[in-house]
């Protein structure tokens, strides 16, 4: 008779182990034609109604009244003083990690001067203006807050404002904006959704418009930032988030157990993934799960999630395995196995990768120093964690001197020409028949 549990415990190559595996991969945001239809509405109707349609929008979706769109300083700063200062100093702590870590992304321009005179060079500039999303509802995030803010500010961003959703009592989550408040970040705005996305891309009368928005949120949210990319840089279209677990015969399977409920707690979409070489080591990862679920919280989510979209994959050895790891091209990997040192170095595609059993993501996520904003659902094939990279801009610097001109002139018409561009070719040919001497 066959097995059945929560926990499918598939050996790779089977067909089994493929289906699952497709089902996982396939979990991704689909941005359907009805829902892109839907949220283009609302962008262009905050975009044209400005304040009025963000009220009207907050009290449709949120069941709020807002009296105004932008959080008063006094509010932010009250939301501090009502969080204790152990939590705070936390707060802190972390977002001192997260700078320090950051502070060693920071990029120089540069220019360089040939013997002829030819000056080469790039300028990084950081952006003017971002705006951070914070997704609201019954959680509180700030982290999010210190995981975008902190690497825009090492960045040089000067303008830096929060959009969140408020709660249904009208206010916003008074540890974001605690954590707003110790970030010396003055402007946010209490409404979400994809009206909160049309707001800071296009600017309302209450809304100053940004050169970038980042920060994760729900479906509507993740459509609006696609229909406003163009008009405004965004970091990226998140979908749900995933874990694996690269482990062997060494590891510890209530630590596995543990780490992999982390990621499905997040969502009922999130996928947890177990890729071992010891079939016997899954087997007690899937009963500590299942012994696991009845301490959590958030234990319905973390089993539908489980049923959705865990797995562990059986590999016959530990190269078989990380072909699968560089497959998935998980979000977060975690190399728990023997060797992971060694491992690391044929991982190619992760967003972010914890070494060893003692870090699991759960510090990468609130403490340790990198963004916890990742490529999700095999993303992390093409696209990089956010950084401050992500905040700057780059420029190319150029200055021909006449003898460098007329060393290239002659080859840089015959491209002109061979592509058609007849006005390209004049350009050169008027300087080479005389004119400005530098």
């Amino acid at each position: 008779m066959k097995r059945t549990t929560i926990f499918p415990i598939v050996t790779i190559g089977t067909e089994e182990a493929d289906i699952r595996l497709k089902k996982i991969k396939s979990r991704n945001l689909t941005l359907d034609e009805k829902l892109i239809s839907t949220v283009t509405k609302i962008v262009n109707t905050v975009r044209s109604d400005g304040d009025a349609a963000l009220k009207r929008y907050t009290q449709e979706f949120d069941r709020v009244s807002l009296s105004q769109v932008r959080v008063s300083s006094d509010e932010i700063e009250k939301a501090r003083l009502n969080v204790s200062d152990h939590i705070l100093s936390i707060i802190s702590e972390a977002a001192g990690n997260v700078r320090r870590f950051h502070e060693r992304q920071k990029q120089n321009s540069w220019i360089v001067q040939d013997d002829d005179g030819t000056i080469l060079g790039q300028r990084v500039i950081p952006l003017e203006s971002v705006a951070l999303y914070v997704p609201g509802g019954l959680a509180a995030y700030p982290s999010t807050v210190i995981m975008n803010a902190v690497p825009a500010q090492v960045a040089g961003v000067k303008h830096i404002c929060v959009v969140t959703p408020p709660n249904r009592n009208s206010t916003v989550n008074q540890l974001v904006l605690a954590t707003c408040s110790l970030l010396g970040i003055d402007t946010v705005y209490s409404v979400g959704g994809a009206q909160g996305i049309a707001a800071v891309a296009y600017g309302t009368e209450s809304v100053k418009r940004v050169d970038k928005i980042v920060g994760p949120g729900n479906i509507y949210v993740a459509a609006a930032k696609k229909i406003v990319y163009g008009d405004v840089d965004i970091d990226m279209i998140a979908g749900p988030s995933e874990v694996v677990v690269l482990a062997d015969s060494t590891c510890d399977a209530a630590q596995i157990a543990a780490d992999l409920l982390a990621q499905a707690e997040h969502d009922q979409n999130a996928a947890a993934v177990l890729v071992t070489t010891d079939k016997r080591l899954a087997r007690k990862v899937e009963r500590k799960i299942i012994s696991f679920l009845e301490q959590l919280s958030r234990k319905q989510i973390a089993l539908e999630s489980v049923k959705r979209n865990a797995a562990a994959f059986i590999a016959p050895g530990m190269t078989e395995a990380i072909v699968l790891v560089n497959d998935i091209a998980p979000e977060h990997l975690e190399i728990m196995a023997s060797g992971a040192w060694e491992i690391l170095a044929q991982v190619k595609n992760a967003g972010a990768v914890f070494i060893g059993p003692y870090s699991p993501e759960p510090v990468g996520d609130y403490f340790a120093g990198p963004s916890h904003v990742l490529p999700t659902g095999g993303t992390a094939r093409f696209s990089s964690v956010l950084g401050v990279e992500t905040f700057v801009k780059r420029s190319s610097v150029i200055h021909y001197s006449r003898r460098a001109f007329e060393r290239d002139a002659a080859k840089i018409q015959i491209f002109a020409e061979n592509e058609g561009l007849t006005a390209h070719a004049l350009s050169i040919q008027i300087r080479e028949k005389g004119g400005r001497k530098n």
